[in-house]
């Protein structure tokens, strides 16, 4: 019988250039809050981050890492597509 641990949450930020970076996260506010620093992710040096514009919830780690595979092959139009869908007041 396996525990039931901590669910994980793939995610996206816009960063200024108007891009967007995906990624995971057990937590992705404090993960936002270390991108805006510039921690975490190289892709933040050349380009800062401005806002998380959407979060899906997975139940572990592995689930999150195979959406997130399948999120970053999308193209752009579709990323945005899940920006456009996303409601911010249900998060976490």
């Amino acid at each position: 019988m396996h525990a039931i641990g901590k669910p994980w949450f793939v995610y996206l930020v816009r960063a200024a250039n108007g891009s967007l970076y995906c990624g995971i996260s057990d937590d992705p506010q404090r993960r936002f809050a270390a991108h805006q620093k510039g921690r975490g992710a190289r892709y933040f040096k050349t380009s800062p981050a401005q806002a998380l514009v959407y979060v899906e919830q997975w139940p572990d780690k592995g689930e999150a890492l195979r959406q997130e595979r399948l999120v970053k092959r999308l193209r752009k139009s579709a990323k945005e597509a899940l920006v456009a869908s996303y409601d911010a007041s249900c998060m976490i």
